[in-house]
């Protein structure tokens, strides 16, 4: 009942906050989504102490992801009415992780999240091995185009904006290579990055895949009545 309760205001939360950034409502309007924020974020701050008393190790929850996301949801409206300062109105973009919040009451996430944890080793690996790959390609950019675009590829640290959107595969075309050779090193960056791009995709569905079988076994356990069968985290 509690998880639902959650669950809807998270939800109702998220419809009324791009409400606040319309202009020419009514100043009701205006003082009943303040008074609905002030509510919402009680009731969070509520449930934050609540799980912090109820669990043994306190610690863990806090140190947790979901214990995390559950103080960043929190952290904007205890932090800045203390302040007074303008400038920390971009922490108001952390209430968004209050949605995130809905991700612990469901099922697929919480197998998401489990997949992520079987398969981190390979994941810190691929992304070693990306942050390799895009410093390669800023170096090798910028050996190309510096003199045939001084002012585009003015360092290697200008160069990495071009290489983070090529490895990705986005390319806005906002900075692009105009030599030979910064072709030929594109295309090869180009390749390189497609490959790149579907490896964590593939690690993460053999983990997936593995995720689900392992549900699926614990709950033919369970039907069972197997004694040594577990609910799945």
């Amino acid at each position: 009942m509690m998880e639902a309760i959650s669950i809807w205001l998270i939800v109702a939360y998220v419809l009324a906050m791009p409400l606040e950034t319309l202009q020419g409502l009514p100043p009701a309007a205006y003082s009943a989504l303040a008074h609905f924020d002030a509510v919402v974020t009680a009731l969070f701050v509520a449930e934050y102490c609540a799980r912090i008393w109820a669990e043994e190790r306190k610690r863990d929850y806090i140190l947790s992801f979901y214990g995390i996301v559950d103080f960043l949801a929190i952290f904007p409206a205890l932090i800045l009415p203390l302040s007074g300062m303008q400038e920390l109105r971009a922490l108001r973009l952390l209430r968004l992780f209050r949605f995130v919040k809905a991700l612990r009451y469901n099922a697929a996430a919480l197998r998401f999240a489990n997949a992520l944890k079987e398969s981190k080793e390979e994941l810190t690996i691929f992304f070693v091995a990306t942050g390799i790959v895009l410093y390669i390609a800023a170096v090798g950019i910028y050996h190309f185009e510096h003199e045939a675009q001084p002012d585009v590829f003015q360092s290697v640290f200008h160069a990495l904006w071009w290489a983070a959107m090529t490895v990705t595969t986005v390319g806005y075309g906002d900075v692009y290579p105009i030599t030979t050779g910064g072709r030929i090193f594109t295309s090869i960056v180009v390749l390189l990055a497609l490959g790149i791009v579907a490896v964590p995709a593939g690690i993460l569905a053999t983990a997936l895949s593995a995720e689900r079988a392992r549900v699926r076994e614990t709950k033919s356990d369970r039907e069972r009545g197997d004694p040594q069968s577990t609910t799945p985290s």
